[in-house]
């Protein structure tokens, strides 16, 4: 077990998918929580009493916009105002846009990059210096299975997964004589939203049914055939907080069913 007691965390686009998940496990094990992302103020309001209540801890949210530098650095700066520190940041938030290389809209491709990957670094700089002065921290990148292959029509995504990948050892080097780490977990299809956006979009292409279009999903890529879950991705993400990760640094942990694999 992990106790994270007396510590805080922030988890960028953590309002629902993978990023909730990760945060609830976080406070499972005793995190106060920044909480960012979309939504009605109402829902967010509902779901930090919702956590704060089951898990005893403190939730607060942010809804920074992650393609805006100084919104990340003043997220950063009100996590450690509301809690005195921040120990654990997560940086989870990302979009998607699908289309090929030749057709891609140059604002899509700025907007997936801002987001997927410019966020990564710009939330790391703001943290680090916190995190060094209380000489302990942990910085977890949620990459993406395709940060380490490719897939068709997502030349953006694929980059900026990549280049994740890349930040997260450069940063774990930077570290590696401290009590400071930075790993990155890479998993492959997980229903969130963001899939779901894409299994609708194939069942409407191919004229197949939901489950049908989410099968075929599963099939192409991820040998296991069944979803990755918010939750085991959470609990991915509270091992990485723990002293048996402590050396464990520019890692890219896969949870992806066994796609990359073959």
């Amino acid at each position: 077990m992990t106790n994270l007691k007396g510590k805080a965390a922030l988890v960028t686009g953590s309002t629902s998918g993978i990023g909730l998940g990760i945060a609830r496990q976080l406070a499972g094990q005793g995190a106060d929580l920044m909480l960012n992302g979309f939504g009605d103020s109402s829902y967010i309001a509902e779901l930090c009493q919702s956590i704060s209540k089951e898990f005893g801890v403190r939730v607060a949210h942010n809804g920074a916009d992650m393609s805006k530098p100084e919104e990340i650095e003043a997220m950063v700066a009100a996590t450690e105002a509301a809690y005195g520190r921040l120990d654990v940041l997560v940086n989870n938030a990302g979009i998607q846009h699908v289309a090929p290389v030749d057709a891609f809209p140059v604002e899509r491709w700025d907007a997936v990059i801002a987001i997927n990957l410019s966020a990564v670094f710009h939330g790391t700089r703001a943290a680090l210096p916190g995190m060094k002065s209380r000489g302990w921290g942990r910085v977890i990148n949620i990459a993406s299975v395709h940060g380490l292959v490719a897939s068709v029509n997502k030349s953006a995504y694929v980059a900026a997964k990549h280049g994740v990948i890349g930040l997260t050892k450069v940063t774990a080097l930077e570290l590696a004589e401290t009590n400071i780490t930075c790993n990155a977990i890479c998993p492959g299809w997980v229903l969130t939203p963001l899939v779901q956006k894409q299994i609708d979009a194939l069942a409407a292409a191919r004229n197949l049914s939901v489950e049908e279009a989410g099968r075929e999903l599963l099939s192409e890529k991820q040998p296991s055939k069944s979803f990755v879950t918010p939750e085991q991705l959470g609990e991915l993400a509270v091992f990485l907080c723990s002293d048996a990760a402590g050396n464990m640094r520019g890692a890219a942990l896969t949870m992806d069913g066994g796609w990359t694999a073959q």
